[in-house]
């Protein structure tokens, strides 16, 4: 650690605020009675109840989604024993990791204790707070009684993350990796230095998945951990081999496996012949390994290497699987973490190291997507989806095995859960896609060489919300689909279109776009480069002739002139006066809408109205009741202005048209979100709540108010949906990602199928 990089960690641990963490209420507390209710007299209702029932602490308190970090000090990071003191931020870390990944509340508790009885005593004494127990940084041997003890003692999970934790991505790296090598895990001999709480984790969930214990060989400070070695203590005594070998080096002849948890450079490069063809060396050590990866390459280029370094591949990262393993093990309300759970656990890091990474993996690692291989044998830490496998696995094999106080009956509506966690609009989108998968249909996207694009529709085809056709050269798109490890089938699954080769489906089309834009100033050549050269077009023409259901254009380039091509084919719908562009903001405290964000520079009354009744129609689409604001400096009636005037006149066409509707305006936007406000201003407001569909006089504000939220509320944008189209087709903004684009592509089905 440089200086430079030590004064940043100090900055950063010290500003804006000393500390990573803070605490924040989850209720309302704005009012008197929010006060009686939170605390005296109202509190006492719930402490009756859980005196009656103590289960109902669950649900009337946090202790079913709050871990505690607790740790002594006597074995921190590469640091040894600093004390529970200077232990303190690390523990401060691992709950933020906590929360950051999985959503779970945990409070570090430091205890400056070192006899283990005692240790114990002040940690079972907390049950009554928490729903599961992170044991961090306690030395060894000391850790394993102190488990087992709490473990007997508690009802709740107890998890010694450095042993398990490590244990689990050990697991599943090993299991990949043998895969990739051609090699059974009950055949293997494996190699272990280090023989710790970690190895010797390992080593047990390694034995549990059918690794033979007489194959492993365990070395220490000491060297070899042999038969009759004096002063071995029991746990290392069950891995003691009948050898007359005492050093490293005298145990490697062809060992399959060498795992290194241990201390920097114990491996020579020397010894790197000894091991068996198509080895793996997992050199974990931190923060040098036991063998750099580069000498390893040099002497053995059939290798596959971890490390638990961030800048090498196959990085052993507890965040992989900790988070993970206590969501599932929390939401079954489980009593234990269990070796089963454990298995699951690992079993599904592996698997999902074997599909492809996802599109926030790729942004995080520089674009470049890994693939399954010896380079990429455990999921990035940062890959959204881990909680997606992991959580519902640990939640079946807690069930499974008889530790579930409350099992999950339905796991697949689980997953969709936890979607929350990797995608904020998974709770805004369900029902499109629920309507999707229903009846998919025929979607062609414009511009088919792009990664996002192909991300998206390996995602649209997992979710079966709809049949791809992709635009592009079919070599470029299948060669860089293989690239990104996407598993596509471009015979059966995905049609792909080139309106340069693909003659005999775009010579007709050519044709029908010169009818449509004859009259524009196109002439009949200008048309047919079109058709070969702008991709929009070309999708454009393919929905308005029936051969595709809805269309998703854009992403690259000036966003209206893609806009104008697919306008100019498929035009607006009969009835309608204007096409409008609604844009949705997925904010931490709901979902706002905004109209009209792109197309009508200044509406009149007539288009105002005609918006907002197309924006509620949409916003109910998503299963949301809609409350519409019309929005204006002025507030019901304070102002003569033009624009005021519009907003009123708009507001009486909505309720001759729509009477049920709940819209009311004109208004600030203050008084549309926050209903106080609304409340002191007008005696009988329209609606209650805040409103989530806002209507703005013009599109300079729609724009600015809508980019302004999203950039200071850390949004989420949703669109632009075009409305009153003839057929369903979205513009893709240039700043969209492969999940909005399945987003997009939901609200085109559901578009497609009427809705």
């Amino acid at each position: 650690m440089d200086e430079d990089f030590r004064r940043a960690a100090l900055d950063y641990h010290r500003l804006p605020r000393p500390g990573k963490l803070a605490v924040e209420p989850t209720k309302r507390m704005a009012t008197q009675r929010d006060l009686s209710l939170a605390y005296s007299p109202g509190v006492a209702a719930a402490c009756e109840a859980i005196a009656a029932d103590p289960d109902a602490a669950w649900d009337l308190t946090a202790r079913g989604n709050l871990v505690a970090v607790v740790s002594n000090g006597t074995a921190v990071l590469g640091l040894g024993a600093i004390g529970a003191l200077a232990g303190k931020p690390v523990m401060e870390g691992k709950a933020v990791l906590f929360k950051k990944f999985a959503g779970i509340d945990s409070i570090d508790i430091e205890v400056e204790e070192r006899d283990p009885a005692k240790f114990v005593e002040v940690v079972a004494a907390l049950e009554p707070s928490f729903g599961a127990i992170n044991l961090e940084d306690i030395k060894a041997p000391e850790c394993f009684e102190i488990e087992a003890a709490l473990r007997a003692r508690m009802k709740i999970p107890v998890f010694h993350d450095d042993q398990h934790g490590t244990a689990i991505i050990v697991a599943a790296a090993i299991r990949n990796g043998l895969e990739l090598q051609g090699k059974r895990i009950e055949e293997v001999k494996l190699v272990n230095t280090g023989g710790g709480a970690a190895a010797l984790a390992c080593l047990d969930l390694l034995v549990a998945m059918g690794l033979r214990r007489e194959n492993v060989t365990v070395c220490d400070i000491e060297g070899v951990v042999y038969e009759g070695r004096p002063g071995l203590d029991p746990y290392r005594a069950r891995y003691a081999q009948r050898t007359s070998a005492r050093r490293l080096e005298e145990v490697l002849d062809g060992a399959d496996v060498f795992l290194g948890l241990s201390a920097p450079r114990v491996f020579k490069p020397e010894w790197l012949p000894k091991l068996a063809p198509r080895p793996l060396v997992l050199a974990l050590a931190n923060p040098e390994p036991e063998i750099l990866p580069e000498a390893v390459r040099a002497a053995r280029p059939d290798a596959i290497v971890a490390t638990g370094r961030s800048d090498y591949p196959n990085q052993v990262n507890n965040v992989l699987c900790f988070p993970f393993i206590f969501r599932g093990a929390l939401d079954v309300r489980a009593t234990a973490i269990n070796e089963a759970m454990k298995l699951a656990a690992a079993e599904a890091l592996a698997r999902l190291a074997r599909i492809e990474a996802s599109e926030v993996v790729a942004r995080a690692y520089g674009g470049q997507a890994p693939v399954f291989g010896p380079d990429y044998i455990i999921p990035k830490p940062f890959d959204p989806r881990l909680i997606l496998e992991i959580a519902p696995a640990v939640a079946r094999a807690a069930a499974e095995t008889g530790v579930a106080r409350r099992p999950i009956a339905d796991l697949a509506a689980y997953r969709r859960e936890l979607e929350r966690f990797v995608f904020r609009s998974g709770e805004l989108m369900r029902p499109l896609f629920a309507r999707a998968a229903a009846a998919p249909k025929r979607v062609v996207y414009a511009e088919g060489e792009d990664e996002r694009t192909l991300r998206a529709v390996q995602s649209v085809l997992d979710e079966g919300i709809a049949e791809p056709v992709l635009i592009g050269r079919p070599a470029a798109i299948e060669a860089k689909a293989r690239a990104m490890g996407l598993r596509m089938d471009f015979r059966h699954s995905v049609r792909v279109l080139d309106p340069a080769a693909d003659h005999e489906v775009f010579a007709p089309l050519v044709t029908l776009y010169q009818h449509k834009v004859g009259r524009r100033g196109i002439p009949p050549d200008a048309a047919a480069r079109r058709v070969g050269t702008r991709p929009t077009v070309a999708a454009a023409l393919l929905l308005e002739a029936g051969l595709v259901d809805a269309a998703i254009v854009g992403g690259s380039g000036e966003w209206m002139r893609h806009w104008y091509d697919a306008h100019d084919v498929i035009g607006r719908a009969p009835g309608r006066s204007r096409v409008y562009a609604m844009s949705g903001l997925i904010l931490r405290e709901g979902v706002l809408f905004v109209l009209d964000t792109h197309l009508v520079l200044d509406p009149t009354a007539e288009q105002v109205a005609e918006m907002t009744l197309l924006g509620a129609e949409a916003v109910a689409a998503f299963g949301q009741r809609p409350k519409a604001a019309l929005l204006s400096h002025s507030s019901f009636g304070a102002s003569g202005a033009a624009s005021a005037k519009k907003m009123r006149e708009a507001l009486r066409l909505i309720r001759a048209r729509a009477p049920t509707l709940e819209v009311d305006g004109e208004m600030h936007a203050d008084a549309a979100l926050i209903p106080a406000i609304r409340e002191r201003m007008v005696p009988d407001p329209f609606f209650e709540g805040p409103a989530n569909l806002l209507v703005m006089p013009g599109v300079d504000a729609a724009n600015i108010a809508f980019n302004l939220v999203k950039a200071a509320a850390d949004g989420l944008q949703l669109g632009p949906i075009l409305l009153g189209m003839a057929k369903p087709i979205h513009v893709l903004v240039p700043s969209v990602t492969a999940r909005g684009i399945v987003n997009l592509t939901a609200v085109a089905v559901a578009g497609a199928a009427g809705g």
